[in-house]
């Protein structure tokens, strides 16, 4: 195993030891065995599938569509609201953050930046019209 390689699994380890992922891994723990909560999402699925299906038909029947595309979104605000899952996204986002912040010193690196000092506060959200950042 490399240098490289095996920094990058010490990387890993160290992640696994922070606090934002041990909160991710506690809350997506949870939310599985929400009982509510996954009977909602498995019902959102099953009306997401009807949709589809639907929608892949030749002759779509329109009031249903309109009634499975109302019925999908009042199951996603269900589901939004769902105490388990604010608090799942919650963490999710502050884990997120920390693996773009992971990526962005390792890009700019790669890139030529000072690894020391390159800014790991960079976040561009993918759309670089207009953006010098990354080079």
């Amino acid at each position: 195993m490399d240098k490289i390689e095996s920094t990058v699994r010490e990387l890993g380890k160290l992640i696994q030891q922070d606090e934002r992922y041990i909160a991710y891994q506690a809350a997506k723990e949870i939310n599985d065995k929400d009982e509510d909560l996954q009977r909602l999402i498995g019902e959102f699925n099953l009306k997401r599938v009807s949709l589809n299906n639907e929608m892949s038909k030749p002759d779509r029947d329109r009031e249903l569509l309109k009634k499975l595309d109302t019925e999908i979104k009042d199951l996603y605000g269900e589901i939004m609201a769902n105490e388990n899952m604010m608090h799942f996204n919650t963490v999710k986002n502050a884990m997120d953050e920390m693996l773009s912040m992971v990526n962005t010193i390792i890009t700019m690196s790669a890139n030529g930046e000072d690894p020391a000092t390159c800014s790991a506060q960079h976040s561009c959200g993918g759309d670089c019209s207009g953006c010098s950042g990354c080079h």
